[in-house]
């Protein structure tokens, strides 16, 4: 994919997040690896005045390398992540309101459902507090994704982030992160949550991970 094509790609993105109900007003932002830079969201712009040329570039350290409009307020974290997870190419954060809601109780989402034992292949993990505009957050999310199956980790007060090889897969990631926190928060609602056993959260993972769909 060439960068025009990129940029592109990031504006279309971003539709799908007031799409799907992930943020609101101007909050949230996605962001794509651009070889040793990044591309992500202007700061304070809404979705539907995005275009490929407001998306900003910038090195792996924020700083602004292309375009005239300030990055994102979160694009020290989105940096941060990329310089320690070689393997990530898309970055997504929201404050989608049923993750948030189990991230300002500081309660990872757990693994009850076969969907999430599919996508995330365990809870959904919680991690801690960090301010926003610094790359306090980055590390949080690095040290506790790192190694972790989920691409998904929300923070305590805050909201959700999401990981995955390409901007794609990490909103696959965030779509399906609210769709089974709210799953999740309204069979507690129930009262009678059941755990899925480990042997079926590990076959389950296997299974989606190298059999399901298309090869």
């Amino acid at each position: 994919m060439n960068k025009v094509e990129l940029r592109e790609q990031l504006t279309a993105l971003h539709q799908e997040l007031p799409r799907n109900g992930l943020v609101t007003w101007t909050s949230g932002n996605i962001s794509a690896r651009d070889g040793d830079a990044m591309l992500i969201k202007p700061s304070g712009v809404t979705f539907e005045d995005l275009t490929p040329e407001s998306m900003v570039r910038t090195d792996l350290h924020a700083r602004r390398l292309e375009g005239t409009l300030s990055a994102s307020s979160d694009a020290a974290t989105h940096a941060y992540i990329y310089r320690h997870l070689p393997h990530v190419g898309g970055i997504v954060h929201t404050h989608s309101p049923y993750a948030t809601a189990w991230a300002a109780n500081a309660r990872e989402i757990p693994c009850v459902l076969t969907a999430m034992a599919d996508e995330f292949g365990g809870p959904i993990p919680c991690g801690g507090f960090a301010l926003i505009g610094g790359e306090e957050i980055g590390a949080e999310v690095v040290r506790v994704l790192k190694g972790h199956r989920s691409p998904a980790i929300i923070l305590k007060n805050h909201g959700v982030f999401t990981i995955g090889p390409s901007p794609r897969a990490a909103l696959k990631a965030a779509v399906m992160c609210e769709d089974v926190a709210r799953t999740v928060f309204l069979a507690h609602q129930l009262g009678n949550v059941q755990p899925l056993a480990q042997e079926h959260i590990d076959s389950l993972y296997d299974r989606y991970t190298n059999v399901y769909g298309q090869r």
